[in-house]
């Protein structure tokens, strides 16, 4: 099976570098200046579960596409998606199953408009993982893992294909017959990560201890999972209690890449993450949801990108 990963930043090359370590046929599908970097220093994974480096990994350039794929894993901001899209749509034929892992639910329907639903999976990716300075990958935390699902009308064995090539490399997969309830699950945490982290320029740990802040964040979320439940996707009881504990934790030290790329002076996905939330309250088809602290969060969000140059 013949895969392709779209850029080798943090998570693309995260995960395409553990495949290419259980000798998958993966290609990074990368700008000439990554393509540059990697043939100097190779794909380097610097990882509390082992180090992996891959001299000179197999690369490739758009324009020199001349090939098919069976998968094309799509882990891109979400800002940049349009150029994505445009960069491996030679590389998609009949069969092509692109899974995106992306924030947010906004991406579906850009790729189901370019790609058609039959071909655009649904796709949940954890990790926590930036980048060093010479490119190499540096995994956070050892939280590792994907699913994948389904979403239009199935395409024979594809999904138990794909599980297959995924076993063996070092981090957690599975299939997933309920991908889009998922997804939204995660877009409710990572939303009241990032909209409180951000915020509050600090650690979830740090805001649960300040005076208000645990009555925040829970209030938050809440506003977050009325827009998941409106849209037909309430989040679960089990869900909700496991993610508690990395929210509401004594001193937990978590915070969002959203954070980390304001303080680096970088872009981010406040449309993706949080705008698009607003707009899913607005148009609920029950009428619209009260939600005042997305609403905070994403003024400060967007007051930010106003300063970026």
């Amino acid at each position: 099976m013949r895969i392709l990963v779209i850029g080798a930043g943090a998570t693309g090359g995260y995960f395409g570098g553990r495949l290419l370590e259980a000798g998958r046929d993966v290609t990074f599908l990368v700008r000439e200046k990554r393509a540059d970097l990697l043939a100097k220093h190779g794909l380097v994974i610097k990882s509390p579960v082992g180090d992996y480096t891959k001299p000179n990994p197999p690369t490739l350039l758009s324009k020199n596409i001349k090939h098919l794929f069976d998968v094309i894993i799509l882990s891109c901001k979400a800002y940049d998606l349009d150029d994505a899209m445009a960069s491996f749509a030679a590389a998609v034929g009949p069969d092509t199953a692109i899974i995106p892992f992306l924030n947010g639910m906004k991406h579906l329907d850009v790729l189901d408009a370019k790609f058609g639903i039959d071909r655009v999976m649904g796709g949940v990716c954890q990790i926590a993982a930036t980048l060093g300075p010479n490119g190499e990958i540096i995994q956070l935390t050892p939280m590792h893992g994907m699913m994948f699902g389904e979403r239009g009308k199935g395409k024979g064995d594809r999904v138990k294909r794909i599980e297959t090539q995924l076993q063996g490399a070092k981090f957690e997969s599975r299939p997933s017959d309920i991908i889009i309830q998922e997804m939204w699950e995660k877009w409710v945490f990572l939303a009241t990560l990032a909209g409180a982290t951000s915020l509050m320029r600090a650690t979830a740990g740090q805001i649960t201890g300040a005076p208000g802040g645990a009555d925040f964040i829970r209030e938050l979320r809440a506003e977050i999972a009325s827009v998941a439940e409106g849209a037909g996707h309430c989040p679960r009881a089990e869900f909700l209690e496991r993610t508690s504990g990395m929210l509401f934790a004594p001193n937990s030290p978590i915070t969002a890449s959203m954070l980390r790329d304001i303080r680096g002076n970088a872009r981010i996905e406040a449309d993706q993450i949080i705008g698009d939330l607003i707009h899913r309250a607005e148009m609920n088809k029950k009428g619209a949801l009260n939600v005042p602290l997305l609403r905070i969060v994403y003024t400060h969000l967007k007051a930010y990108e106003s300063q970026l140059s």
